[in-house]
Order: structure tokens, then C-alpha cells, then sequence
């Protein structure tokens, strides 16, 4: 009777009816059959709180996202309750196996937040932590087999092994090893040896009875012994066999429970017989579901993207990421989707690990990372998507005024106010200066603030630069990824006017006197009128517009949808009155890119002036009514 290490905890029965063979070379007169079953008792309190998880994969291509989210729920498993995250890289395809992609896979999961406790490049007191060097270890546990009868050597060839196969498959049978060389003499064994014939390790697997775990997600698991021929744990060549290396890394590194998708499941009768054999405590075994495509097949290349790397490309943000990730097959209960990975911490158990499979929809993935790009703090948003314009080529920097406007504040002792051109904001008491982070009542603009920067003059005086998000605030609500910054932005620097006019949606709009509309907006350009007020800010703005639309005799919808056709070229977009003056200040500062083809306010009023509005009214073809811009 074995203690398991794990929770719960578990113990193996072997119940033999025929003791098992205890030389290397057995005979044929051994019936092999017992059974094994796992029961539940209560912990040693001398082990409490030691948990140790795994996250186990091969460096034989980029990380898939049913992959992290295996690596996610073990390393908040071990998280909740103060245990170990350990990373092995089980490299034994040595055809497959890469550095490249080893190397991706740390980067990856390091990106995702998911940093471990011990593995390569961080180390532990369990190395090493690849498989590739840990050979001599599995070396001298299949000796130990070997010598305790529960394996042999087996010199059966390739083409030995396909004829059993064939016939097993004639006679409708698991394709399962007969066991040629399970009853072999200690002679016969020598005699081939003697040749230099190559042999494998082959394990005993009894012919009788069955095996059955309690998996922490699934529950009873139970499989029949019958099922399963002789395996082999040692290949001709002396390298070991996946199932043989997991159970001795797993049991050498003192890992309590073993959480992994539920494709490994089958696995699980070949380790827990190697664990038995070999006089090791097992783990408890968790076996997590499988991410499904929306069509409810396995997820794969042909569905689209499938790796953290190609996520991370698209845009995704990690947190995003990392909270979608834990919402397939796990909830806390609640209505609640949105966590951070600390709140997951707080949250996971594995009790609400679902069993059935998770179907991956990749348009709930673009929400959830919108909701976690807006909910970073304005001054890392800013200088996520400014340094994204930048690098793409929109802008030619990635912050100042077009990015932010900086608003000048002069403190006294006593009493600090807000100044910009040609107007005081408001003021306010000040006692301390201390680490500045405010909110302006009234609000200076209908921008948000986003951070305040002391710069100290002298004992008595000194200047605060606040900051305002002017393009990205003006557009996020827009951006679900990274990438769609460049879209957002590239739209609101175009000037798709006669698309517009000419389009059935516009029609209404040219047909409710548009033309006169535009000969007034000139006016108050030509005049500087218009120019006055965006220099003045929204304050400006907003009095300008209230003066335009007594001047028309007109308000709302009637007013504000002639004045954003004219002015932005398009019928839809964010506030209107904060894209005219960001399109302002864009032309003033030189910031966009010259190929960009942003159209600035200057030549859109010259569009205007030529405009032929008799010809777009009778619907002439787009090119008799649309001037060119030189």
C-alpha cells in the first residue's frame, strides 16, 4: 500500500493472484494479473501545503494556446495554495526538438506573465530540467526494472512487430504485443545479445484486472489491463520513451499533481503501472478538457490563428490573453468576465475546471482585449499606441501635441492655476505638491487628463506640465487590438467627401440645403473666424458652434451632421468637435507622416470652395462634381 503524494491523496492496492516475476529472464509459467484501484484518505499534515505542478512541453513548434492555457491553470493552481510552478522541456524527439522554438516557448510564456519557479534559465534544486539531460537517469531506472523483472528486453524487428499488428487487426484485436519475448529463456535472451541483435525494454503489463484513478476533473477513471500489450520504455537506439521519462521526472521531481489535457488521459494507465513498478508515490492526476473550434472539432492551423506568438503579432495584449485563456472551461461562479492574473489567483480552484470542451471564439478574444486596453492607465495606453504610430510610419513621433497637449500650471504657496493661450481654466487651493495626480472640476477640456509632471523652479514656485490624451483618447473606444490604432487613425486623417455626398446615406444631408451650409463655413474660414476658435480650444469651439447655428437658424442633428460631412468628409465618427481640432493641431504640427495622405483642413476648405453643388444635386457622375487637390 503506496501514499500518493497530492490532494487528494491516494493510495494504490495491488491484489496479485499469482506473485510477479522477480528475475530478468521469466518464464512462461507466470500468470501476471492483479488490479489497482485509488482510494482517498487524508493528507500527512507533514506534507500540507507542499504542491509542485508541472508544465511540460516539447520545443518542436511555437506554443499553442490549449498549451498555455495548461501552463495558466497549473500555475494558478500552485499559486492558490503557495505552491511551485516548474517548467521541464520534455525534448526527447530529438528530430523535432529545436532551440529556436524552446526559446520562443520561455518567451511566450514569460510574455503571458506566467513565470516559473524552477526550469531553465532560473534553476531548482530537481535539475536538470530537460530531458536531454536527464538520460542517464532514465538509464538507471529501467536497469532497476530490468533487474526487478518488470521489464525485459525484447529483439523482436520492425517487421516482426507490423505482421502482429496486421494480424491482429484480421482478427478484429487491439493492435497489442504478444509477448514473443515476455517468456524468453535467459539462453535465448544471451544467444541474441551474443549477436549484437538490437532489443528494446519492454514493461510487464498484467494480463488481468484493471486500474482506476479518481482525476480531480473527470473523476472515476478506469481502465481493463486487457487492453494494453507489453510497452516498450527504452528504444533499440537507448533512448527513452515519453511515458517511461514523464513518470521518473514527475516522481524525481517530487511533482504532486499533474494537471494536462485530457488527450494524455490514456497515458495515465501506462505511468501508473511504471509508478507501482518502480515504488513511487503518484501524483493526483487532473486532465483538463481540449479547445474546440466553433465547428466543435479539435483546434487547429486550418481555424486561424492557434499560437500565443501569432496572437501576440496580431496585437493581443497578454493580460487579455491570460483572462480568455482561464474563462475556457473555468469560472468562478459569478457573471464576472473580466480578471486580471492576480484576481485569478484569488478565484481559480480546480473543482471548477469543466469537463466538457471549451470552444475557442476568437471575436469574443478581440472584446475582451478591448476591455483590457481600455482599462490601462491613460499614460501606458498612450505610449502603447503613440509608439505603435511611430512604427508603423502614421506619425513621425510618438508623443507631443498631436499625441498630447500640454497644459501649463503655475503654483504659488498657496494657490495654483491653470493657464493656456488666451484663457484662465480654473484654480484651486494647493497646501502640498507632493505626488500630483488630479482631476480638473470643471474639466479643462472634454479630454481626460493623463498625468501631471512637477518640474520644481524654486523653493516657491514651480510648473506642472499635465498632459491630455488627444488622439488616443479621442479613438480608443474604436480600438479593440494594437493594430486597429492604424485604421482608427488613417480614417480620421482622410477625407472621403465626395464618396460621401454621392453615397445614398449621404443624400439627405446634401439635399437639406448642404451647399449653403458650406458657403457659410467658408465664410467664417476665409474671415479667420473658425481659426480663432480651434486655436482657442473647445471652449472656442463649442461658442463658435453655438454662434454658427444661430447664424443658419439651425441645432442638433440639423446643424452638427452638415458641419461633419463638411469638416471630417464622413457621416459617422467620434466627437466631432475633438476630431476637428485634432485635425487642427495635426496640420499645425507637421506630425503626420507625408504618405500618410492626410488631408488637412486647409486643403479640405479648398475641396470645399470647388465643389460643384448643382452637379452633385441633379446626381452627375462623381467626376464632373469632384475637383482635384494640387
Amino acid at each position: 500500500m503506496a501514499s500518493l503524494v497530492g490532494s487528494p491523496w491516494m493510495k494504490i492496492r495491488v491484489i496479485p493472484e499469482v506473485a510477479l516475476p522477480i528475475l530478468r529472464c521469466s518464464s512462461s509459467l507466470f500468470r501476471r494479473s492483479f488490479s489497482v484501484s485509488c482510494s482517498i484518505e487524508a493528507p500527512p499534515k507533514k506534507l500540507e501545503g507542499e504542491v509542485r505542478v508541472r508544465f511540460a512541453p516539447s520545443p518542436t513548434g511555437n506554443l499553442h494556446v490549449g498549451g498555455a492555457r495548461t501552463a495558466l491553470f497549473n500555475y494558478l493552481f500552485a499559486r492558490s495554495k503557495g505552491g511551485k510552478f516548474v517548467l521541464r522541456i520534455e525534448d526527447t524527439d530529438l528530430e523535432r526538438s529545436t532551440k529556436h522554438s524552446e526559446e520562443a516557448l520561455l518567451q511566450d510564456l514569460s510574455w503571458l506573465g506566467l513565470h516559473w519557479d524552477e526550469g531553465p534559465s532560473v534553476g531548482g534544486d530537481y535539475g536538470p530540467y530537460r530531458q536531454s539531460e536527464r538520460n542517464s537517469l532514465y538509464k538507471q531506472y529501467a536497469e532497476k526494472l530490468l533487474e526487478s523483472g518488470h521489464v525485459y528486453q525484447c529483439f523482436c524487428s520492425n517487421e516482426e512487430l507490423e505482421k502482429m499488428k496486421e494480424i491482429a487487426k484480421l482478427k478484429q484485436l487491439p493492435p497489442v504485443y504478444t509477448g514473443k519475448w515476455a517468456s524468453a529463456t535467459a539462453e535465448e535472451v544471451q544467444e541474441e545479445l551474443e549477436r549484437g541483435t538490437p532489443y528494446t525494454y519492454r514493461f510487464r503489463v498484467p494480463k488481468e484486472g484493471s486500474l482506476k484513478i479518481d482525476d480531480l476533473i473527470r473523476s472515476e477513471v478506469r481502465w481493463n489491463l486487457d487492453t494494453l500489450g507489453d510497452f516498450v520504455i527504452m528504444r533499440s537506439n537507448g533512448q527513452p520513451v515519453y511515458n517511461f521519462c514523464v513518470t521518473v521526472d514527475d516522481a524525481t521531481m517530487a511533482i504532486s499533481h499533474v494537471i494536462r489535457a485530457e488527450e494524455h488521459l490514456p497515458n495515465t494507465l501506462r505511468q501508473a503501472l511504471l509508478y507501482k513498478a518502480l515504488g513511487f508515490a503518484m501524483p493526483s492526476f487532473a486532465h483538463v478538457s481540449l479547445i474546440l473550434a466553433p465547428d466543435r472539432s479539435k483546434l487547429s492551423k486550418r481555424h486561424g490563428a492557434t499560437s500565443v506568438g501569432q496572437f501576440k503579432e496580431m496585437g493581443f495584449l497578454p493580460q487579455a490573453m491570460v483572462n480568455y485563456l482561464a474563462l475556457l472551461g473555468w469560472g468562478d461562479g459569478t457573471e464576472n468576465e473580466f480578471f486580471t492574473l492576480k484576481h485569478l489567483v484569488e478565484k481559480f480552484s480546480i473543482d471548477r475546471v469543466n469537463k466538457g470542451g471549451a470552444i475557442f471564439d476568437s471575436t469574443k478574444l478581440r472584446w475582451m482585449n478591448g476591455q483590457h486596453l481600455r482599462s490601462l492607465p491613460s499614460e501606458e495606453l498612450t505610449k502603447l499606441i503613440g509608439e505603435r504610430w511611430k512604427n508603423t510610419g502614421i506619425l513621425t513621433q510618438s508623443d507631443g501635441p498631436f499625441i498630447e497637449v500640454r497644459l501649463h500650471i503655475y503654483l504659488e504657496p498657496s494657490r495654483m492655476f491653470w493657464q493656456a493661450p488666451k484663457r484662465v481654466l480654473t484654480s484651486l487651493d494647493c497646501s502640498s505638491l507632493g505626488n500630483l495626480r488630479m482631476s480638473l472640476k470643471p474639466s479643462p477640456t472634454p479630454l481626460q487628463i493623463l498625468y501631471a509632471r512637477l518640474d520644481k523652479y524654486d523653493d516657491n514656485t514651480c510648473k506642472v506640465n499635465l498632459y491630455e490624451q488627444e488622439a488616443v483618447a479621442l479613438l480608443k473606444d474604436g480600438i479593440d487590438l494594437i493594430t486597429d490604432s492604424d485604421k482608427a487613425l488613417s480614417n480620421l486623417l482622410s477625407y472621403p467627401l465626395y464618396a460621401t455626398l454621392t453615397s445614398p446615406e449621404g443624400k439627405p444631408v446634401l439635399e437639406d440645403k448642404l451647399s449653403e451650409v458650406s458657403s457659410s463655413l467658408l465664410a467664417a474660414y476665409d474671415s479667420g473666424e473658425l481659426l480663432q476658435a480651434l486655436e482657442e480650444g473647445p471652449a472656442g469651439w463649442q461658442k463658435w458652434v453655438k454662434s454658427f447655428g444661430k447664424s443658419l437658424k439651425r441645432k442638433g442633428k440639423s446643424l452638427f451632421m452638415p458641419l461633419r460631412v463638411l469638416l471630417t468628409g464622413k457621416l459617422h465618427g467620434p466627437d466631432m468637435g475633438a476630431s476637428v481640432l485634432l485635425l487642427h493641431r495635426a496640420g499645425t504640427c507637421g506630425v503626420v507622416a507625408p504618405q500618410v495622405g492626410f488631408v488637412t483642413l486647409e486643403d479640405r476648405f479648398k475641396m470645399l470652395r470647388e465643389v460643384e453643388w448643382e452637379a452633385l444635386n441633379k446626381d452627375q457622375p462623381l467626376e464632373s462634381a469632384a475637383p482635384a487637390i494640387n
